[in-house]
């Protein structure tokens, strides 16, 4: 399943890829915005969609905010979750590759629905390489996220 969330700055862009989405018949679930609102908050958006992704290895998440930044900031606090920021698609396919990203956070304010959408396409058929150097990292993340202080 893929989880999708936006603020009121990635709220259009959202609502574009749900159409895009649909006709590529993708399975995805809108976790919010429902409607746009300049008073809303990225963190609740994030934490929405990284937690869904969180509870298996099959699920996706993509969240829109102005930057990207914030949601990727906010999504990265749920364990499991490994979100980054991409602006093209060479680093969504780089991040699923290399570390396995589950969450993928687009700056909506940066992107049209075209270059927005190659990344998405990017980020959800690109596959995780499962190099011993790639499985170590990734372990060495999930200790982080286990640790404390």
């Amino acid at each position: 399943m893929i989880y999708i969330g936006a603020d009121h700055g990635g709220f259009k862009l959202k609502e574009q890829l749900k159409r895009r989405l649909r006709t590529a018949k993708l399975p995805f679930k809108d976790l919010g915005a429902h409607r746009l609102d300049a008073t809303d908050d990225y963190p609740l958006f994030a934490a929405r969609v990284a937690r869904a992704v969180s509870r298996s290895d099959k699920h996706r998440g993509i969240l829109l905010c102005r930057s990207g930044v914030g949601v990727s900031v906010a999504a990265n606090k749920i364990r499991g979750v490994r979100a980054t920021v991409a602006s093209d698609s060479w680093m969504a396919a780089r991040a699923r590759r290399d570390d396995n990203i589950n969450v993928l956070a687009l700056p909506a304010d940066r992107l049209t629905i075209g270059a927005a959408w190659k990344i998405v396409r990017a980020f959800l058929t690109t596959k995780f390489r499962n190099a011993a150097r790639d499985r170590r990292r990734i372990r060495q993340i999930k200790a982080l996220e286990h640790a404390k202080g």
